[in-house]
């Protein structure tokens, strides 16, 4: 199986969409209401609202799990998803090799898998690892890498939590400029309106990012997890013995109803066949 095919590399449009969107209707309600872009300028505000969530973070939080998450938002926009559908014709090309000529003739094609998952599970049934093992060793791996997706995503979800009191500090903190201008009027009504920006960069980049982002590593960790399950059911089918044909329409389960659709169209074979 080629890397290429390995997995989907794409971008994905729906990260930078949603923020811009959500950022077009803000910004959109502002002018509408004869405001202006300079209204929600301001430097020191988001200079506060960033700086102290991600100080608030670090306190919370170890600095390697910290790291993870922040190399974990290139995920957001960058989607590699499992190519589901090659895999399944990976193990069911395995599972017909298997019947032919034993499960040790995968020993070179176990090597060449490219997904490090899916090469660890083979190995481990090219090796005559039980099978209660395997499942037990590759159960643990899902398990790690399904903790360490949810470690990520509180991270998120932390200073999605931390940045719009972080805002109301912001706040606060020009309210109290602003009451040392109380003889001035006209410099007052300017500085409130000053100190409520950075109520709204708190609460706007925890509600259209951070806790967005929480999210969707959740949800890349969920799909992660599902196609590794596929993997190992197609591994310990393997080992089984299973019919190859069986082994497709147990893993077929694993497919979206597009893509199901998709592999069970008819040949024209087969069309023809049954015609006749």
């Amino acid at each position: 199986m080629p890397e290429s095919k390995s997995r989907k590399v794409r971008f994905d449009v729906a990260t930078p969409l949603g923020i811009v969107l959500g950022l077009i209707g803000i910004i959109g309600g502002l002018l509408a209401e004869r405001g202006e872009l300079a209204d929600i300028g301001q430097a020191t505000a988001a200079l506060i609202v960033l700086g102290g969530t991600v100080g608030a973070v670090l306190v919370t939080t170890p600095m390697h799990v910290f790291l993870a998450a922040a190399r974990r938002f290139a995920d957001l926009i960058v989607v590699r998803s499992p190519a589901t559908q090659a895999t399944i014709e990976s193990l069911v090309e395995f599972a017909t090799k298997a019947r032919k000529q034993g499960i040790v003739s995968l020993e070179s094609d176990a090597d060449r898998v490219p997904d490090p998952f899916f090469r660890k599970a083979m190995n481990l049934a090219v090796d005559g690892t039980p099978l209660q093992d395997i499942r037990r060793q590759m159960e643990l791996e899902i398990t790690i890498q399904e903790r360490r997706a949810e470690s990520a995503a509180k991270v998120y979800e932390t200073a999605g939590g931390y940045s719009p009191t972080i805002g109301i500090i912001g706040a606060v903190m020009g309210l109290i400029q602003v009451m040392k201008q109380l003889d001035n009027l006209e410099e007052v009504g300017h500085g409130i309106a000053v100190a409520f920006v950075a109520t709204i960069y708190g609460v706007g980049l925890a509600n259209l990012l951070l806790l967005p982002a929480a999210s969707k590593i959740r949800a890349r960790a969920e799909e992660l997890s599902q196609h590794q399950e596929l993997v190992l059911d197609g591994v310990t089918s393997i080992v089984e013995g299973l019919n190859p044909k069986l082994i497709r329409l147990k893993l077929e389960a694993y497919l979206d109803e597009s893509s199901r659709k998709g592999s069970a169209s008819p040949s024209p074979n087969r069309s023809r066949g049954k015609a006749a």
